[in-house]
């Protein structure tokens, strides 16, 4: 349903049992799968910003199934022809929150009220983001993580840790793994991988990860993390 005053331009694709609120903003380019919510005065596929990008530049934004988009949220248009950003199935965004460009958030994350994702910000399955979470341009969040309200990140944050302050971990969201599911064995075994990493002598994360063998698919996910990315790791906060 698309509720009078709703602006969908020409070229979106509004998938099955979609609802549009009224002043909501669909522009060209954007794809909805099925079932999405998008609420009042929501804007989806606006342009960039990029200061120097070229409007008639073509790019979109890929949007799963199952999606709510809640009122004020605004998703910006990749900045590469052709590209999307993307918000995968199940996720739910808050309030006022914003998604930059090219960022891509996978399926089953929470985005709370007025969370801030700058430029190529990728962000795993099953996180949450506390409101306010303010996240650097080309930070990778892993999969199960929470942040908590009014933090602020400029490093990557490797997957199924909590997330605090500025660039701060306090360990691993042990509630969040329990509450999914996870075997005793695969959360010890990722308790020792994060305690190789972070607690060894050496301060060095990334050699640290690469010399550490893990047990589980979930523990090796952990530590493949620190691997990649160019904005370095956030620190374990110290007694």
């Amino acid at each position: 349903m698309i509720h009078p005053q709703a602006i969908v331009e020409d070229g979106a694709i509004i998938g099955n049992d979609c609802e549009i609120a009224a002043f909501a903003v669909i522009k060209r380019g954007v794809v909805l799968g099925d079932r999405v919510k998008v609420d009042h005065h929501a804007v989806i596929g606006g342009l960039p910003q990029a200061i120097h990008f070229d409007a008639t530049v073509a790019s979109g934004v890929l949007i799963g199934d199952d999606v709510t988009i809640r009122e004020g949220v605004t998703i910006n248009r990749s900045t590469c022809a052709g590209q999307n950003t993307v918000i995968g199935s199940h996720v739910y965004l808050m309030a006022n929150s914003h998604v930059g460009h090219d960022c891509v958030v996978h399926a089953h994350t929470i985005v709370a009220n007025a969370v801030l994702l700058a430029g190529h910000v990728n962000v795993g399955y099953h996180c949450f983001l506390g409101g306010g979470a303010a996240c650097h341009q080309f930070l990778r969040i892993g999969e199960g993580v929470m942040l908590s309200g009014l933090s602020r990140f400029t490093k990557d944050i490797p997957p199924f840790a909590l997330a605090h302050e500025r660039n701060l971990l306090s360990g691993l969201n042990l509630i969040g793994l329990k509450r999914r599911g996870f075997a005793r064995a695969t959360i010890a075994d990722l308790k020792q991988c994060f305690k190789a990493v972070y607690m060894a002598e050496d301060a060095n994360m990334k050699r640290n990860a690469a010399g550490t063998r893990a047990a589980t698919p979930e523990g090796q996910l952990f530590l493949d993390f620190f691997a990649d990315g160019q904005r370095g790791f956030a620190g374990l906060e110290r007694a």
